[in-house]
């Protein structure tokens, strides 16, 4: 294997590939990244078993061949490298790195030891790129972090038609975003539960191209899979990884259809509002809301401990309202919405809160929105 590649593209898709990389792998060589140099140029590898990553780009190969090398270690080297073309050659059990008067040899694995990845389903459409990583991290913001409650973990992935539903919760807070995308059939209707950790890192980094084509299994060969494809500068970039088992739970009907009281108050003032209060609160406590007509206020602490308040204004429907929420809970489902004004939605104070841009009554654009259960306040 020899082969002369650009500096750049090599170090970007090198650690493109090599981000899913498990810290700890179960075997030595799922720590390794598989470089196959060929007649249409690079095409670099990575698997652990549950996800896969697949880079292409563009090298001048003068002799075919494989090589399994530390990719970890690989991308750091690449990314070190001086911005000139960077040769790499196969000898023997080594595989030498030269880019100007820099020179690596790195010790190879054995490739026969390495597993086969996976075939990406048949496409089932296309998204554009910089819309879905945006509504992609946005819905992971409700999504677990409880390894003990695995399918807690995952972004539920809904396909109907022309129109892709995003669904994450940890049981205190639901986050639900819908964003349109171009089908290959148009009466498509699928459902997968994507690790929500994997799909948040795969969505921003397939965003160099105008598109995203998404591949997912609607039974048969590839069940339990689901992929994802871009363009990147020379190549592509290509990743699947294993559906989550399990029954996600039926949260859409927690959405109430009627509220008692809604309070639309500015985005920017209300966060920084929380950010000041919740300096005095006490671990696992409340930041208290209350709703009167035309003010929202804040505060936080009680007894001889610290204490805060804070008023800001809000147009404020319906019946007066206290309740309180995790601070920090509170900012995660604020700070992911984009309008500079947001509604909340309350049917009572003990009941969730949904907190939305306001988009107004018109438009027929759910946009994001996050459901987030109370806390009691302390007496």
């Amino acid at each position: 294997m020899k082969f002369r590649v650009d500096r750049d593209a090599f170090a970007d898709a090198v650690a493109w590939a090599a981000r899913s990389l498990p810290v700890r792998p179960s075997a030595p060589v799922l720590s390794g990244l598989l470089i196959d140099a060929g007649d249409e140029g690079l095409v670099l590898s990575t698997f652990d078993y549950e996800t896969s990553a697949r880079a292409t780009l563009s090298a001048e190969v003068s002799d075919e061949g494989r090589a399994l090398v530390s990719g970890r270690l690989l991308a750091d080297i690449c990314r070190s490298l001086p911005a000139k073309p960077v040769d790499v050659t196969l000898d023997g059990s080594r595989v030498s790195i030269t880019c100007g008067s820099a020179r690596f040899s790195l010790q190879t694995m054995p490739v026969e030891d390495y597993p086969t990845l996976p075939e990406m389903p048949a496409a089932s459409g296309t998204v554009a790129s910089d819309q879905f990583a945006h509504a992609v991290a946005q819905a992971v913001t409700a999504a677990g972090r409880d390894d003990m409650l695995p399918v807690l973990t995952g972004v539920r992935i809904e396909i109907s038609g022309s129109t892709i539903a995003l669904l994450a919760t940890d049981r205190f807070r639901l986050s639900h975003r819908e964003l349109e995308w171009n089908p290959n059939s148009p009466d498509a209707s699928l459902a997968a539960l994507v690790p929500a950790k994997v799909l948040g890192d795969t969505a921003k980094s397939l965003t160099a191209g105008p598109e995203v084509t998404i591949a997912l299994s609607s039974g048969g060969a590839g069940e339990g899979i689901i992929g994802f494809e871009g363009s990147a500068a020379g190549g592509t970039r290509r990743t699947t990884t294993r559906l989550l088992d399990g029954e996600f739970p039926k949260v859409r009907s927690l959405f109430p259809n009627e509220h008692l009281t809604t309070a639309l108050v500015d985005k920017l003032a209300l966060v920084e509002s929380v950010k000041r209060v919740a300096l005095v609160a006490e671990r696992n406590t409340a930041v208290q809301l209350a709703f009167s007509d035309g003010v929202l206020t804040l505060d936080a602490g009680s007894g001889d401990e610290a204490q805060a308040s804070e008023s800001i204004e809000a147009t404020v429907e319906g019946e007066d309202l206290t309740t309180g929420f995790n601070p920090q809970f509170l900012l995660d489902g604020l700070t992911a919405i984009d309008e500079a004004v947001v509604e909340l939605a309350f049917t009572q104070a003990s009941k969730p809160v949904v907190i939305s841009g306001s988009i107004g009554e018109d438009s027929k654009d759910p946009g994001f929105r996050y459901l987030l259960m109370p806390r009691r306040l302390l007496s």
